[in-house]
């Protein structure tokens, strides 16, 4: 009964539109009281320890930093130099500019772990460049967040570092390197159906006259932002530092290149880029020191194992469970976002994974593409909400162009739960 007002309480204070950190928390706090009801003060003791304990994590400590390094890169204009040594590289013409978005917005994903910043860096020059060449602003839009969603599996991923917390055997390095072959099968595979759209709709009829940026001079301007992901991935594989503190070295490798190189950032920035990091940071955090709250609840209320065993033995089998899990997730998706997916879900999961003996890296992977599609499905998509808002249109105005591109994703998830070692060639092969 208490683990059913669990699950209640926390949908019914969701709908009526509490914060999901706040829902998770206040559910899990009422279950705890109601499990201690003749020591009630006692039991509440756990609501702050478990607040501290879902904190006290030293990977977290990556996770402010890397929303640090993308407000700093966002205004740093190393965005517009990497858009300009695209164009130069693949030139003008209908379907270039859509492809050019794509490319950037993965490699942008080596340094900024989080998908929203990625589409405000990428959005706020490409949605405007676009535009000038006569794509519609809900195909922009389209675009730019569904390029975003590939931040979280290209390593740093703020994704892979919560959910490395969570499950015990995956490491934050042997993640990142899993992450890495699909999050760019992802990108190609996203490439495919904006250009092939872009063509057969006659969209960008005007970028055929654009100039062409020159290629050496281009190539010497988007250097310094070509570096990072070398400086910030090769440093960790060097073993000069981890990923926490490769987090740390991004921000002032941002801050020199900002402040020194391009002369972008100003002293007065740093207050508004520090203040928009911090935000965003407290709500990430926040929402993970609740969602410990949330966890508790699960595991001492005995929920965990009679759902886990009730999917087991449901006769479906090991890729009917794995189907279900996919369906299952790809719904919740619609509504929540990906952190909260994690929080709320792997807890249940884990005993799943550790029946049927899958590796605890692909499961993440699959986890994390699962939460990339996520990103840019709509009604709450987080990285549709940002670009949409700087092509000025509505969300429902991109349905049609995304369809294609959520198809195009899933057959890349689809490929990874199939054949496994695309996910876990790249960790053997370094040695994770």
């Amino acid at each position: 009964m208490i683990a059913t007002l669990l699950f209640v309480a926390f949908l019914v204070l969701m709908f009526v539109g509490v914060p999901i950190g706040a829902a998770l928390g206040l559910a899990g706090a009422a279950a705890i009281a109601l499990a201690n009801a003749e020591t009630q003060w006692f039991g509440l003791l756990a609501v702050p320890q478990n607040f501290y304990a879902g904190l006290g994590k030293y990977p977290l400590l990556a996770i402010p930093m890397f929303v640090l390094v993308g407000s700093i890169f966002d205004r740093s204009g190393v965005a517009l130099r990497l858009v300009n040594f695209a164009v130069a590289i693949v030139g003008r013409g209908p379907g270039m500019l859509p492809l050019v978005a794509i490319a950037v917005a993965m490699f942008l994903g080596g340094i900024s772990g989080s998908g929203p910043a990625n589409a405000a860096a990428v959005g706020g020059v490409m949605i405007a460049a676009m535009s000038r060449a006569g794509y519609p602003g809900s195909f922009s839009a389209s675009v730019v967040g569904a390029a975003a969603a590939t931040d979280i599996l290209i390593p740093p991923s703020v994704a892979f570092i919560i959910y490395s917390v969570l499950v015990p055997g995956a490491s934050v390095p042997a993640l990142f390197a899993a992450g890495m072959v699909p999050g760019v099968l992802a990108g190609i595979a996203l490439i495919v159906p904006a250009v092939w759209m872009a063509r057969r709709h006659r969209m960008g009829h005007l970028e055929a006259d654009m100039p062409r940026p020159p290629f050496w001079r281009s190539l010497r301007e988007a250097s310094w932002g070509l570096a990072a992901p070398v400086l910030i991935l090769g440093g960790m594989r060097a073993g000069w530092f981890t990923p926490t503190e490769a987090a740390v070295v991004a921000v002032f490798y941002g801050l020199f290149v900002g402040m020194v190189i391009h002369r972008t950032i100003r002293v007065r920035d740093l207050f508004t880029i520090l203040r928009e990091a911090g935000e965003l940071s407290a709500v990430i955090l926040i929402v993970v020191s609740l969602a410990g709250i949330f966890a508790f609840s699960l595991s001492t209320l005995g929920v965990i194992d009679p759902v886990a065993n009730a999917i087991v033995n449901s006769g479906l089998g090991e890729y009917g469970v794995l189907a279900l899990l996919i369906l299952l997730l790809i719904t919740v998706g619609m509504f929540l976002d990906g952190i909260s997916i994690f929080l709320i879900f792997v807890p249940l999961l884990l005993p799943i994974m550790q029946h049927y003996q899958w590796d605890p890296v692909w499961f993440g992977v699959i986890l994390t593409l699962k939460v990339a599609l996520g990103q840019f499905t709509p009604p709450l998509a987080v990285n549709l909400m940002v670009s949409c808002r700087i092509a000025g249109v509505r969300m429902e105005s991109t349905v049609r162009w995304v369809g294609p591109m959520l198809l195009a994703m899933f057959l890349v998830m689809v490929a990874v739960i199939a054949f496994p070692q695309l996910a876990l060639w790249l960790p053997a092969q370094l040695g994770y």
